[in-house]
Parts: C-alpha cells; structure tokens; sequence
C-alpha cells in the first residue's frame, strides 16, 4: 500500500446481549463452523428500522433480537440461521442460511418466505441482504464458496418476482452495501479479502466489475459493509478485530478497533444520527459504538 496508515477510532460498549440470553450449549452451526465446541452466541445484521429501532440476530440459535439498551427482546426464535436484516416498511427481511429469504414483522412475530429457490434450485446459504430504492431486493449466497471454490453468488429480486444472478464467481460473497445513489452494489468478498464494486443496470447485467478495497490478508476476510451520507464505506473485518473506514475513492483512512472488546466484528450499520457506527463484535456478544469523525 501507498497510503498513510489509517486512523484509530475507539469503539465503547453500546450493549450486551445478558446472561439469561446466552445459550452455551453445541449446535449443528457450531459443528460446521467452530469445531463443535459450545457457542452462546453470534451476532449479526445490525439494522435500524424506519422509526429508529435496532435490530440484530444470534445465527447458531435461530434468534433476532430487538436492542433498546440494555434491553434485549427476541422477536423471533426459530429453526434457522438468520444472517442478514433490512428494514422493508413494516417487516424485516432476513437473509437465512437455511431457509433463503423470509419476511419477520416484529410486531408480533409472523415469519413468511419471500424466496426460497433459484428456480428450483436450493441456495448454497444466504448472507446478506440489502434493499434497493426501487424495492428490489439484492443478497448473497454464500454457502461454503472460497478461494477453493469461487462460485459464490449474488442475486437481485425485483418487485415484479424477476431474479437476476448478478455474480456467479464470487469467492465467498458476504457483507453488502449500496453507494448513496443506488447506482453501485460493493460486496465483500471474505476469502479473497476484497470487496468488489460494479453498476446496477435495469437488464442485470454485470459489466467490468473491479476490486475497489482489499483488506490486510488473515485468518478471515471482510464481513459486513455499510455507507454513510458522505459515501465512505465501513468494512467489518473479523480476525483483525477492526473496521476499516474507506472513501469514496478506496483509500483507507481510518480504522475502528474492537480489540479491546473481542476480534470477531461481523458487521456494522449507521444509527439514525448518521455519524454512529453500530458493530456486532461476536467474539464478547456485544453491540458496540463508534463516532466516525467527519471526512
């Protein structure tokens, strides 16, 4: 790299899941994915709904949660694997390994599917979902894709119930976001430590998709993305314990470190302020909190 080290930013304790919510015990999540020992937690999807609600999910457990301080409410307890939230009107939409696209009113509950299949193929495993201005719905299939393996995907679900596959080469899509003017989808790519851009056309197709970021190479690559109203994006890093803050350009200029509190943040949203980073660090079961200078 070419760029002046980036800045520290220090993230506080915002919440922690309590101790009557933690569940210690072997799952089948925690079999594939951490060798079997007993996980409590692990949280994702930090999403803000429309009247400043917050919500996130425990994928071994099947739970998504609604946040008000200390407060934890699980608005849904099921048999999935809830990864992904966005925040749709009244519903959340949920990304879920298991089960592809579901609809969740937090009201009271009521889970529906949105989307299922591919045709009637199965999803490898969704990720993550992000909702675009016209109302289509755009989210990863991830599954078990790597480096080993580069045939992970993105999938675009338009009102009308046209699917488009947007990225059948991608290894291991992750996290999502979209530029402020809807005209750019960046994904995170987590086992090639990249996060690639490309333009969203009316027809679905993908043309001269490039590398905007790539994160330091470790044991795990970028998770979750977000994007703030001055169009930088936040690119959730477990591993490394960080978050690394880029500009419009791709340079990275500052970096929220979760360290203290754990090296596993999956993923990160904006607070209604706008200048509010909110994290999921997995590793200690918290929310945490950053306050992102202004550029």
């Amino acid at each position: 790299m070419w760029f002046d080290p980036p800045r520290p930013i220090a993230a506080s304790l915002l919440s922690r899941l309590p101790d009557s919510l933690r569940r210690p015990r072997p799952s089948a999540w925690a079999e594939a994915n951490r060798g079997g020992a007993p996980i409590d937690s692990f949280l994702e999807g930090p999403c803000f709904d429309a009247a400043g609600n917050l919500f996130c999910v425990d994928i071994p457990h099947g739970r998504v949660f609604r946040v008000a301080g200390a407060q934890w409410d699980a608005i849904a307890d099921y048999g999935g694997w809830p990864n992904g939230l966005a925040a749709r009107g009244h519903d959340l939409v949920v990304a879920d390994y298991r089960h592809g696209l579901l609809a969740l009113d937090p009201r009271d509950g009521a889970m529906a599917p949105i989307q299922e299949t591919a045709l009637t193929e199965s999803f490898r495993g969704l990720n993550d979902v992000v909702l675009h201005p016209d109302g289509s719905l755009i989210f990863t299939d991830q599954g078990q894709t790597g480096l080993q393996d580069p045939t992970g995907r993105v999938f675009r679900l338009h009102p009308d119930g046209r699917l488009d596959r947007l990225i059948a080469n991608g290894p291991s899509p992750n996290g999502l976001a979209l530029n402020r003017a809807a005209t750019h989808l960046l994904v995170a790519m987590t086992r090639s430590c990249e996060v690639w851009r490309f333009a969203l056309r009316a027809d679905g197709m993908v043309g001269k998709a490039n590398l905007f970021f790539r994160a330091p190479a470790g044991t795990m690559g970028p998770d979750g993305l977000a994007v703030d109203a001055q169009d930088r994006l936040f690119v959730a890093n477990p591993g490394h314990g960080q978050v690394w803050v880029v500009d419009p350009h791709g340079v990275c200029t500052h970096r929220v470190d979760c360290t203290p509190f754990g090296r596993l943040p999956t993923n990160c949203t904006l607070a209604p302020d706008g200048r509010t980073l909110v994290i999921t660090e997995s590793e200690s079961g918290c929310l945490l909190a950053a306050e992102i200078p202004l550029p």
